[in-house]
Formats: C-alpha cells, structure tokens, sequence
C-alpha cells in the first residue's frame, strides 16, 4: 500500500505587487529586497478574498488535474497560519464550496512546515486504511495581517499571499519505481518560538482584545532574522542530509529538491552544503514570495507544469519555521 500524490494544483490572486511597489509603501530599496530574499514579486489577494476561498480555488486544480470530482474525496486537510477567523478552521468552507458533507476537515497550524505536517496525516491515513482520497491544502492570505508602514518593512517584504493543492490517494499497485510518500520525518524545538510569532490576540491576553494593543502594533508579527536564519540552515542541512544519506541520494540525477519558499539565499545555501546541483533545486520564491504553508505545494505543481518533475522522478521536501518546526519528506512520482 503506498500514499501516492496524484494531483496538483494552485491558486494565485489576480494582483501582482513588485518590489518597487510595495518599497514606495514601506520604505526601503527594492533591489535590497532582491539581494536578500530573492523576492521579485508577489501576489495580494483582494478584499473578498479568504484563505479558504483561495484554498477552493487550488482544490478544483488539483481535482481537475487528478480526474475526480469533489464526492470522490474522503477527507480535507488545510494548513494555514492565517485562516479566515479565529474559529471555525478553513477547511470546513472548503468542504461546503465543494459540496463534499459530511466528510471530515482537519486543520493545521504548523505555519511554514504546515503542509508537511499535513502530508504526514494524510499519509498516515491512508496506511492505517481509514482513507483512500485525501485533498491536502496549503493557502496564506498574509497581506490582511502585515504592517505597511515604515516599522514593518523587514517582514511585510518577505510575504504573498497564494494556495495549492495536492491529493494524497491509496495505491495497492507496486511499480518497479517506487512511488508515494516514502519517508516523512517532523521535528519542533518551542525554545525558538518567539523568534518568529504573532504574539497578539490570543488566550494569553486579558481581554482578549483591547484598542490599545491594536494601537501599539502587538497584533503584527515579529521575527529574529538572525536567530530564525542561523536555525534554519543548521536544521535544513541536518535534516536533508539525514534524508539523502537514508535513501543514498547523493549524486543522482533523479532527485529534485523543492523546499519551502521562505529565502532564496537559505535553499541556496542547504544545496551548496549538500553537494546538489542548483539545476535540482526549485525556486519559486521570486514569483511569489514566502506563501508559508502554500509554498511546497506550490513550488511542487510549478515543477510538475514547467516539466522539471518527470514520472520515476524522486522529489526531496524540506521546511523549516516558526514554532520552531521543521520536516522533511521524500515522494516518488
């Protein structure tokens, strides 16, 4: 039995904000942002846009791009960090514009290693044999939740807004080439937590929420770019070479690594420790910034579009963020 992705899809909104734009909001120079993200881009999704509207969306792109219908599927799973409210989840608004009732919806909220986290569930779903076709989603409407002044302008450059797809079915078949998810590991270390948070409302406060907060900015996130850099690329390294010397990848030719979107410099950086070549390695973060639990997704259904991801073709993940937590995965196609 093997947890096999058979399709994928994403979702971008329609507007498209340059480096120039958003620096003539926030201040700052745009090739700056450039030089140190790799950022030449990203999408903001409109007023009426949600994150799970979005997440609908790339849904029926993954449906379509697998041949099923919406009945077909068993269980939604949507990771996200900026979901439509504080409660209920995302994914039951996905599972009401599908039609789908009363299959269940899980939400998670693992922020940049989300999709992940939800692959793992899904995965272990369908070995366990309590599901057969699973729609994973990735979708971030980040722009709602940024500062655009001035004081916000080293974490509001850094973020779009986007969604994708996969779904996750049961194989029973055994091809010559493995296929599926062949190994997931997760990981998480809370000491790092407030290195990269949104601190601001929660459960934690009394009350709950209060116009003087507001006013001071508390509901903004904040991050260590130092602290959260430095424990990225020390686990990413750790955690994909672990990986490649597990399944004896180094130096093959039918490895493609498609990590999370967060820095260009960083998934530079994990490649050239590694020893892989930057033509295994996808980019997508110039098109569209950090879409945080969107961007493995994302950059998986560019890579299978743009023809890099070919059948028999082993595809590494890897994902490192706030919380601090981190997973990696290897799926054959």
């Amino acid at each position: 039995m093997a947890s096999v992705i058979t399709g994928t899809g994403r979702y971008v909104p329609q507007r498209c904000v340059t480096n120039e734009e958003l620096a003539a909001q926030i201040g700052g120079d745009a090739a700056w942002i450039e030089q140190r993200t790799g950022i030449r881009q990203r999408h903001f999704a409109a007023d009426d846009e949600s994150a799970s509207a979005l997440g609908v969306h790339a849904a029926r792109a993954a449906l379509d791009d697998a041949g099923l219908e919406p009945q077909a599927l068993d269980a939604i799973i949507f990771a996200t960090l900026s979901a439509d409210m504080a409660f209920p989840g995302c994914g039951v608004f996905v599972q009401r514009e599908l039609g789908v009732a009363p299959i269940p919806a899980l939400d998670v909220r693992n922020q940049c290693s989300g999709y992940l986290y939800a692959l793992s569930v899904a995965h272990a779903w369908i070995i366990a044999g309590m599901y057969e076709r699973i729609l994973v989603i990735g979708s971030e409407v980040h722009s709602a939740g940024l500062d655009f002044s001035e004081a916000g302008r080293t974490i509001t450059a850094l973020f779009g807004d986007g969604a994708a797809a996969a779904i996750v079915e049961r194989r029973d078949d055994a091809p010559d080439q493995p296929r599926g998810v062949l190994d997931i590991r997760l990981g998480a270390d809370g000491s790092g937590a407030e290195h990269l948070w949104s601190k601001y409302p929660g459960s934690n406060w009394r009350p709950h929420v209060s116009a003087d907060r507001l006013a001071e900015g508390l509901q903004y996130p904040t991050m260590n770019g130092r602290s959260v850099y430095r424990h990225a690329v020390t686990t990413l390294v750790r955690e994909v070479g672990e990986l490649f010397e597990r399944h004896d990848l180094h130096g093959r030719d039918d490895v493609l690594l498609v990590p999370h979107q967060a820095n260009q410099l960083i998934n530079e950086h994990v490649a050239r420790e590694l020893h892989i070549p930057e033509s295994q390695v996808v980019h997508t973060i110039d098109r569209f910034g950090n879409t945080t639990a969107a961007s493995i997704p994302m950059a998986l259904d560019v890579a299978r579009r743009e023809g890099r991801l070919t059948p028999g073709m082993l595809v590494v993940h890897a994902a490192f963020g706030s919380g601090f937590t981190w997973g990696t995965a290897l799926v054959g196609f």
